[in-house]
């Protein structure tokens, strides 16, 4: 089962003992500096959790499975994250 937004605010809350519109006030303002620095093409780390980091895909052939022809895909900018090791340790304990 996925935590939801609203979970995580409930249980950042509780954690802390800081009001719900406090968290969810921060997590949006996170949202939008990670945004921003992600358009600016700057990596973020985030400590014990990972790394954030802006990749590009290259330009290439797919092909329609409906009709079997084939398109080309453009070029993007992808979002990859690396995790820490202190995540991946608690993962696989």
């Amino acid at each position: 089962m996925a935590l939801t937004k609203d979970q995580l605010i409930s249980d950042i809350a509780e954690a802390t003992d800081t009001t719900k519109a406090a968290v969810r006030a921060v997590l949006e303002q996170l949202s939008e500096i990670v945004s921003d620095s992600l358009e600016n093409s700057d990596e973020i780390t985030l400590p014990g959790i990972g790394k954030l980091k802006v990749g590009d895909r290259p330009a290439r052939t797919g092909r329609n499975p409906q009709t079997g022809k084939t398109i080309e895909i453009a070029a993007k900018k992808v979002v990859k994250f690396v995790p820490a090791k202190a995540l991946t340790d608690a993962v696989n304990k």
